[in-house]
């Protein structure tokens, strides 16, 4: 069973529990933010006031949903019947479907009276020593510097072929087999979208720590720890009508949501989480 219908038959089972609240709205950032890197999630609503957030910059997919928002139809929808979306769709229709399952999961957690553990480190934990070799799936510009100051290697497997090629402290490459050779790996939340987690994960299979970091990890991780996954760090929102707000217009979130980290030794497990409803 794939990752997507794991966490899908997860989230029917919250629902059987307890009725869940229908979808209030799409909230989508702008084709050109006012800050950088502003604009890279959707945002989906639900009429408590849980968001749930997916990823907007694979191929065309901010321009299509901007160009379909009106005729979506997604407020007032069942927030099951579009999250399911997430495992039997392609293009935006799986990302509005991971979007909605992530909002109910944020649903979840709530009335669970669970909160995941406050992260102050945007590299996951990751802890980079001079000398090891160090991956990165998707190259995050804003976190080469940690990893290299301390004086890692670092590979960076990218699908953007302008990238590859050797760089100022650091390699990019196609392949992603060259992770094999890596203790520690640090990977972009685009893997449960783009359906590459499983061929990466494989490709990690000796690495000691595998952190998935990203707004969009706003997933339920059961079925991501099960996998090999050591750390999964995404964003809780705070203040939901300022994130809303920084959303839609492409600036900075600030204080309205706060980075998390969650481990297999510091997450209850979602039977234990249900059992709490």
């Amino acid at each position: 069973m794939s990752f997507a219908s794991e966490y899908l038959a997860q989230l029917e089972r919250f629902a059987a529990r307890t009725p869940v609240p229908r979808i209030r709205a799409l909230h989508l950032p702008p084709l050109r933010p006012v800050e950088p890197n502003k604009g890279e999630f959707c945002a989906i609503e639900l009429e408590d006031g849980s968001l749930g957030l997916s990823y907007v910059l694979l191929d065309d997919s901010l321009a299509r949903l901007r160009e379909r928002a009106d005729g979506l139809g997604l407020a007032g929808a069942d927030a099951r019947l579009v999250a399911r979306r997430y495992a039997g769709a392609e293009g935006i229709e799986k990302t509005i479907g991971f979007a909605a399952a992530n909002a109910l999961t944020r649903c979840f957690y709530d009335r669970a009276g669970f909160r995941p553990h406050d992260s102050g480190d945007s590299i996951g934990q990751l802890q980079p020593v001079r000398g090891e070799q160090i991956g990165m799936i998707g190259l995050f510009m804003p976190l080469l510097g940690r990893i290299l100051t301390a004086g890692a290697q670092l590979i960076v497997v990218e699908l953007r072929p302008e990238l590859v090629g050797q760089q100022d402290g650091y390699r990019v490459t196609l392949d992603a087999e060259e992770l094999m050779r890596c203790s520690k790996v640090l990977s972009t939340s685009t893997l449960l979208l783009n359906d590459s987690l499983d061929r990466m994960l494989a490709c990690c299979r000796d690495a000691r720590w595998f952190a998935l970091v990203g707004p969009s990890a706003g997933c339920l991780p059961d079925g991501l720890f099960a996998r090999g996954v050591t750390l999964i760090g995404g964003s809780w929102v705070e203040d939901r009508e300022h994130f809303i707000a920084a959303l839609r217009s492409g600036q900075a979130r600030g204080t309205s949501a706060r980075k998390y980290a969650l481990s297999a030794q510091s997450y209850p497990g979602f039977a234990a989480l249900l059992a709490r409803i």
